[in-house]
């Protein structure tokens, strides 16, 4: 069979009904010509339609690009995916009740694929126990029309765990940088391998169909088989991509230090402007261990790489990303999830074995909402649906896990004059509430298995106790009933031993950290 297909042949192959895994990470190993095609195919003809689309990493631009092709009415009738921020488009089918929509932690989808692959019922395992995944809370459902439980809590030897039920998969959409002609494909361009073995695999076993978006077809026998990620065996359409379809980043055509293939020298990356990110980011820094394996999440968390790298400690850092990059510096904005000068890169699926069999031993996340318990929420705000991506995977398995952003949103304005913190203009709205919209992480479970939690912001250090958030710390030259405790929908415990934040990080020069 010529398995070397035009997108319109490839896209033949999905009918209406199917349920369509999606790879990809933000924009990393998303097959953008396809799913752009696809969209372009159903608003002409009305099909495929009624597809259940499942992904595990978000796939968008915040726009128009990745998943936001398929955020069509009628095109996709269900949706259980890890990440919904960068698809606003899909996010919005959900909020109007057009879809059915669940969202489950990326770590467990990940897990999925190998599970289904496996020919398992579903995969077992204590990620998502007490979040808004676990069928006693919300059971991970985003609207009203979504009513089928789709998580189950079970009992192993007197321990609790969440069984997250397999389904088949029809049709599987990867990415790859070359194939042959039986299918073999390499992915040493990507910048991340992600989970396109497992969800071939997956699918494969389904009885479905694999679709492979690759830049080039090379000859049989010409790729070094320890390079073939997805063996032809498994591939059952290729289609070769534009060079716009198939940047290795929605930010970048190529960076060749994402993929080992050059190292970057490290002073050639920017120092951060003295402002509220700095400062987060450098008391966080002070929580850094040299050689602790660490993941920085996306957004405030990606500073702290920069402070490091500054101080001259970034090489004592043993950073990972979900996404399966261990080693380097984390990249951010629209190309996170890519690693400058990785050490090496696997499969997202073992990442997240790893993260949640407790291999971090320590882990930055940013901080939306924040309630009296300790519990954050990143997920949901009002109808916006943001999803917890892989955040309860590595929250809850990290030995420390720090949660860093600042204390109140929407227009702070900050200022530091002669080493203290002056607050020019406060936000608008609140981070420290009576109770978060929803848990992503729970207060209630990290005392439970004696986690070390801290909540660093730019005025304030809390640290989470078996009695409460308890506030450690205040930042030279904040007021703290006016700029910390009025700011507050809840009292936090004072320290007996209440200090005042190191003063180094408010000057603007070296802290000396090395």
């Amino acid at each position: 069979m010529n398995k070397i297909m035009s997108v319109e042949q490839a896209i033949g192959l999905i009918k209406s009904g199917y349920t369509v895994a999606v790879g990809g990470f933000i924009g990393a190993g998303h097959p953008e010509g396809i799913s752009k095609k696809l969209k372009e195919i159903y608003l002409e003809q009305g099909t495929p339609n009624n597809l259940t689309l499942v992904y595990a990493a978000g796939q968008g631009d915040g726009k128009e690009k990745g998943l936001n092709h398929l955020g069509q009415e009628g095109l996709i009738s269900k949706v259980i995916g890890g990440h919904w921020g960068l698809a606003p488009k899909v996010q919005k089918l959900a909020i109007e009740n057009k879809i059915k929509a669940y969202n489950l932690p990326q770590g467990v989808i990940s897990s999925l694929y190998r599970d289904i692959a496996a020919g398992k019922p579903g995969t077992i395992t204590h990620v998502g126990l007490k979040t808004f995944v676990d069928p006693r809370v919300e059971g991970g459902k985003l609207n009203e029309r979504t009513t089928e439980d789709i998580v189950k809590v079970i009992e192993i030897d007197d321990k609790e765990y969440l069984y997250y039920k397999a389904f088949p998969i029809n049709i599987a959409i990867l990415r790859a940088t070359y194939a042959d002609e039986e299918g073999n494909a390499s992915l040493q361009k990507e910048a991340a391998t992600l989970d396109s073995l497992a969800m071939a695999q997956a699918t494969k076993n389904s009885g479905g169909k694999v679709i492979l978006q690759v830049e080039k077809i090379v000859s049989k026998g010409s790729l070094d088989p320890k390079l073939v990620k997805i063996p032809g065996i498994l591939v059952d359409a290729i289609v070769v991509a534009s060079a716009e379809d198939h940047m290795q980043t929605f930010s970048e055509a190529f960076n060749p230090a994402y993929c080992g293939e050059i190292k970057m020298p490290v002073n050639s990356i920017k120092c951060l402007p003295m402002d509220e990110r700095k400062i987060i980011a450098r008391r966080c820094a002070m929580e850094l261990i040299p050689n602790a394996v660490s993941n920085l999440g996306i957004g405030m968390p990606e500073g702290i790489s920069m402070v490091a790298n500054e101080e001259g400690i970034g090489d004592t850092m043993r950073l990972t990303i979900e996404s399966g990059p261990i080693g380097g510096i984390p990249a951010g904005g629209l190309s996170f999830g890519a690693a400058i000068n990785p050490d090496s890169i696997i499969d997202q699926s073992s990442q997240f074995d790893f993260y949640d069999g407790g291999g971090l031993d320590i882990a930055f996340l940013g901080l939306a909402q924040c309630d009296e318990k300790g519990n954050i929420n990143v997920s949901k705000f009002g109808p916006k649906i943001a999803g917890c991506g892989g955040f309860i995977n590595i929250t809850q398995n990290s030995k420390k896990v720090v949660f860093c952003g600042t204390f109140t949103a929407g227009g702070l304005k900050i200022n530091v004059t002669d080493g203290k913190l002056i607050i020019q203009n406060e936000g608008k709205s609140k981070k420290f509430i009576e109770n978060v919209e929803q848990i992503t992480f729970s207060g209630d479970y990290a005392n439970n298995v004696n986690q070390q939690v801290l909540y660093i912001t730019e005025r304030a250090v809390f640290k989470l106790k078996k009695d409460g958030v308890t506030l450690e710390e205040i930042a030279p030259g904040v007021d703290l009933q006016k700029d910390i405790l009025n700011q507050m929908n809840f009292k936090p415990i004072i320290s007996s031993d209440l200090k005042i934040m190191d003063e180094r990080i408010f000057k603007d020069k070296l802290m000396r950290l090395k």
